[in-house]
């Protein structure tokens, strides 16, 4: 009976807790999604709508479209979406595509009900700062497991169903969307669309893949134990041991020896390698870059400084 009951008070205790990851999640996600409603919105009716600029994407098909035909924007960004939103349905799944349906509908809602302000009619500035805010807002939705733009759920679908690259296939797309935005608008509009799409997809990635950069280090070396104690007391950093064995020369002569993987930022790799030096310049380093991170040491660590 006593172990009945402790088991069902585990249960209760596990079920709380992921009711409470559930409603954290959720508020994140909310929070991301509205963010970046709000500075899409904010990037097309400050910068891009008044100079008659484009972007790349689902975006820049309603952009141009809204240009020539003088449709609504905010109707546009809903039914050229469409097709998108139900590839995304198909291909990653219900509850990404309800996100999806709400991010979209409360972007076409924003540009209705809120109006912003031209900040500028400089098109250098239009180009990159444009960009910028409608880059900002995408990636901040992506974050929150959204989209306000079909193009990459429709690279997606065709990575899968014919094997494409997903970067060709966006790539295929907005080359379509400038070479048409050049002979309707104006080359010279095509070409501060491209600043623009160029300045958006930086953003994208930098609010998607992180604001931290970290190296991942993979080190071997004869001397693996001093290495070891370096890392975790003068680097303040975790790491894993792998035992591997290596072959070298014609003979194929094989070694066994310890590989250590750790991870760190990229202001560390200077103090790193001094280090390395001082134990073992023959050892073997390995570096390659990481978009982020997540649990661990190395952001608690980074906080702390």
């Amino acid at each position: 009976m006593a172990q009945r009951r402790t088991v069902l008070e585990e249960s209760g205790k596990q079920r709380n807790q992921n009711f409470k990851l559930s409603i954290s999640s959720g508020v994140k996600d909310t929070f991301f999604i509205v963010s970046g409603i709000f500075s899409a919105a904010f990037g097309l009716e400050s910068f891009l709508l008044p100079n008659r600029f484009i972007d790349g994407g689902a975006t820049g098909i309603s952009l141009l479209i809204s240009e020539v035909a003088e449709v609504p924007l905010w109707a546009l960004i809903i039914l050229v979406n469409i097709p998108f939103l139900i590839m995304g349905y198909r291909v990653i799944g219900r509850q990404f595509a309800i996100k999806a349906v709400i991010a979209i509908l409360g972007l076409a809602l924003t540009l209705v009900l809120v109006t912003f302000p031209e900040v500028t009619q400089d098109k250098l500035l239009v180009a990159v700062f444009g960009g910028f805010f409608l880059g900002a807002g995408i990636g901040l939705s992506i974050r929150g497991g959204s989209v306000l733009d079909g193009t990459e759920v429709l690279a997606i679908f065709l990575s899968k169903k014919w094997g494409v690259k997903i970067g060709d296939v966006i790539i295929l797309v907005n080359l379509v969307i400038f070479l048409a935005a050049a002979y309707l608008l104006s080359i010279e509009a095509a070409l501060y669309s491209m600043l623009t799409y160029l300045a958006a997809s930086k953003t994208l990635d930098f609010v998607v893949e992180g604001i931290e950069e970290y190296t991942g280090v993979t080190i071997i070396s004869q001397k693996s134990e001093e290495l070891r104690e370096m890392i975790i007391e003068t680097m303040g950093r975790g790491l894993t041991i792998y035992d591997a064995r290596g072959g070298y020369g014609n003979k194929g002569e094989q070694m066994k020896y310890e590989v250590i993987y750790t991870v760190i930022t990229r202001l560390e790799i200077r103090k790193l390698y001094l280090e390395i030096d001082k134990i073992d310049k023959k050892a073997f380093v390995i570096m390659n870059s990481i978009n982020d991170t997540k649990g661990g040491m190395v952001k608690k660590r980074f906080l702390n400084h």
